[in-house]
C-alpha cells in the first residue's frame, strides 16, 4: 500500500491500492448486485431532474443528510459496506488520521457518460473542515478539482480500481472537485464515506 501526497496545503492524499486483486472486484460485483441504488430527483432552477448516476446514502440511523434541498435518510449498513469503512479507517490510522466515520455516499457510474457536477462537501452536517474518503472500484476515471478562488490551474487525479482518496482537513473550504463526462467504457462505483454530526452540534 502507497500513500501518496498530491497536495500538502491543503491536505489531499491517494492510497493506492487500498483493496488488491481479486478483493476489489469481488467487492464491486457484490455491491453492484446486492445495494438498492436508487437514481432520486433534485430541484434545480425550479425544475426536478433525476441524478446521472445512481446512488445509495448509508450509515447509522441518526446520519441524516441534507443536500439540493432534500433530505436523505440512511439505509442500513451492509456487511460488506461496514467492513470497508473499517478497513479505511484503519488504513488511516496507520498514517496517524484518527477517522471516525458514521456514513457513505456510494455512487454508482454505468459508464463515463454518468457523472457527478461541480461541488464540494461542505454540508453544515459534516461540520468545520471534514475528512472525507473516498473509495474507488471499477473503471479508473479522473476527479477534477478547481481552486475556488482560481489562485492555481485546476487538475485531475485519476483514481484506479482499488485505491483510496483523502481529502484532510480544509479541502472542501478550498477546493470543488467533479466527475466528469469522459468517452471511458466500464462500471464504476465510488464510496465517499464521512462523519455527519449530531444535530446539537452543528446547531440543529
Amino acid at each position: 500500500m502507497l500513500i501518496e501526497t498530491l497536495l500538502a496545503d491543503p491536505p489531499v492524499w491517494l492510497v493506492d491500492p487500498l483493496l488488491g486483486e481479486p478483493d476489489a472486484s469481488a467487492v464491486l460485483a457484490t455491491l453492484d448486485a446486492q445495494l438498492p441504488w436508487q437514481r432520486p430527483t433534485l430541484r434545480l432552477y425550479g425544475r426536478e431532474h433525476p441524478i446521472p448516476r445512481h446512488q445509495v446514502w448509508m450509515g447509522a440511523p441518526e446520519a441524516s443528510y441534507r443536500y439540493s434541498g432534500r433530505e436523505f435518510l440512511p439505509e442500513p449498513w451492509h456487511p460488506m459496506v461496514a467492513d470497508l469503512r473499517d478497513r479505511v479507517i484503519a488504513a488511516l490510522a496507520t498514517a496517524g488520521v484518527d477517522a471516525r466515520f458514521n456514513s457513505v455516499l456510494l455512487n454508482r457510474y454505468a459508464d463515463g457518460e454518468e457523472r457527478m457536477g461541480w461541488h464540494s462537501d461542505d454540508e453544515p452536517e459534516l461540520g468545520h473542515e471534514p475528512l472525507i474518503a473516498a473509495l474507488s472500484l471499477g473503471a479508473e476515471r479522473p476527479l477534477r478539482f478547481r481552486w475556488k478562488h482560481r489562485q492555481a490551474p485546476a487538475f485531475n487525479v485519476w483514481l484506479p480500481h482499488g485505491s483510496l482518496l483523502v481529502m484532510g482537513p480544509g479541502t472542501q473550504e478550498r477546493l470543488q472537485h467533479a466527475l466528469l463526462p469522459r468517452r471511458l467504457p466500464g462500471l464504476r462505483i465510488s464510496l465517499t464515506f464521512r462523519r455527519v454530526l449530531p444535530s446539537t452540534a452543528r446547531g440543529g
